[in-house]
């Protein structure tokens, strides 16, 4: 049945579709609101640099796992390491369940705010008006519930058919139409005056605004932006011919994350430097500070619509690989066909999803610890805990149980590249102590 699994039409399709799967909202809705409290620059060497040493790795690792266990996480796992490892697959599947669970709620808001886009609402110059828009949109159950539903729909048609004609074709369609979009925001945003003051932002290095704690979250961010750790690369991986150079794949993938992430900042520091914003707003920056801009803007409409959909995309790309990891799990382990295991996926998500939602809401006085609401409890067990303990799993099989395998592998029949050895060693040491500390210092 290996043999039987279903392939990549192209190279450029696994890349796209991998791609989508790391650039995600984290390019632009996460990465500009982390540069923007970190220091700018600060923030983004360390992000690019790790990105292509340890994130690398660890991207390398897990699509290598995927392509030789020719299954989703969990078959993959017992394919090569046998069923002591079975609970570390199932964490992956949980933990890729739980993200799009609350990445849900998040995709359901750039639906509602391009659809608000499209008919001239929400576009306020009045920050504190654009605050109470949010809560009170995020408040309200129908609305919420109901944005949440059709983003969770929207990735269940999108996985229902097989992946060549499902992820793959669309990502061959709505990636190069992000980039374009992106590219359209930035162009505008620079024209403003005063706007070069957010570029200077985001590439002047100022060392005096350097921090262990921005460091630190750097390195967060370079596993969260590549979207490893929880097996949707691996599960991607699976559907990779023996045929494709999956380094130069890897590297295409590491390379257009980082793009996007620097076109993401690109789309928003300008413009707010331009306006006179708050770049260190954190998370309402994208939907709190962007609307401000455009009601400023002349045309202002024209580009809110342009960059909400640019959001919607972003998360639509990402979504779907990670209810591929819940998909691929029912299809490979129950047997079930694609389309049923699409369909109680969605469902699912949706049951569940209803609460790290409604959290804002009717929810919001439901906490646990004192403090964190069940939308705060999913980000903080995915993020602080099972992605970690899922990319130290990952490691540790692809540098040291399966590394014969991973090598001849990557060496695709040929005598072995020479950068094979550094490889290994930063699977085996320097990836794991740096997946280490993130996990470490999430905990504290």
């Amino acid at each position: 049945m290996a043999n039987e699994r279903i392939t990549w039409t192209s190279r450029i399709g696994f890349v796209l579709a991998s791609a989508g799967a790391a650039v995600g909202l984290g390019a632009i809705w996460k990465f500009p609101y982390m540069a923007g409290t970190n220091g700018g620059s600060v923030f983004l060497f360390p992000y690019i640099l790790l990105t292509f040493t340890v994130g690398l790795a660890l991207l390398i690792a897990e699509i290598a796992l995927g392509r030789l266990g020719k299954g989703g996480i969990v078959t993959t796992y017992r394919r090569l390491a046998g069923k002591a490892f079975l609970p570390a697959g199932y964490l992956g599947v949980v933990t890729g369940f739980l993200v799009l669970s609350f990445y849900s709620a998040i995709g359901g808001w750039t639906l509602s705010y391009f659809c608000e886009a499209l008919v001239g609402q929400g576009l306020i110059a009045d920050q504190s008006q654009l605050g109470a828009h949010f809560a009170e949109f995020t408040a309200n159950p129908v609305t919420a519930l109901g944005f949440q539903w059709l983003f969770l729909v929207l990735n269940g048609l999108i996985v229902a058919f097989d992946v060549t004609k499902g992820i793959e074709r669309v990502s061959k369609i709505l990636m190069p139409l992000l980039f374009i979009l992106m590219l359209v925001v930035i162009v505008r945003g620079l024209m403003l005056p005063g706007a070069w003051a957010g570029v200077e932002f985001l590439f002047k290095f100022d060392p005096d605004t350097f921090t262990l704690s921005g460091l630190l979250q750097a390195m967060g961010f370079t596993f969260f932006s590549l979207c490893v750790g929880c097996g949707c690369m691996m599960t991607y991986g699976s559907y990779l011919n023996e045929k494709t150079n999956l380094v130069r794949s890897c590297v295409w993938i590491a390379f257009l994350a980082v793009i996007a992430s620097l076109m993401g900042g690109l789309m928003i520091m300008p413009s707010v430097f331009a306006f006179g914003l708050d770049p260190t707003a954190g998370p309402g920056l994208t939907f709190i500070t962007m609307p401000a801009v455009f009601a400023q803007l002349p045309g202002g409409q024209i580009f809110a619509v342009i960059f909400y959909l640019c959001l919607a995309v972003a998360a639509i790309t990402s979504s779907v690989s990670m209810i591929e990891i819940i998909v691929a799990f029912l299809v490979d382990e129950k047997s079930y066909t694609r389309p049923k295991a699409a369909v109680l996926s969605t469902i699912a998500l949706a049951v569940v999803g209803a609460l790290p939602c409604l959290s804002f809401g009717v929810l919001s006085d439901v906490k646990f610890f004192g403090t964190k609401t069940f939308f705060d409890i999913f980000d903080f067990f995915t993020s602080n805990l099972s992605l970690p303990i899922g990319g130290l799993v990952i490691l540790f099989l692809a540098g040291f149980r399966c590394w014969s395998r991973v090598e001849a592998d990557l060496a695709g029949g040929a005598p072995a590249p020479g950068w094979l050895p550094a490889l290994r060693f930063t699977m085996r040491y320097l990836a794991p102590l740096l997946v280490l500390a993130v996990l470490i210092t999430g905990l504290m």
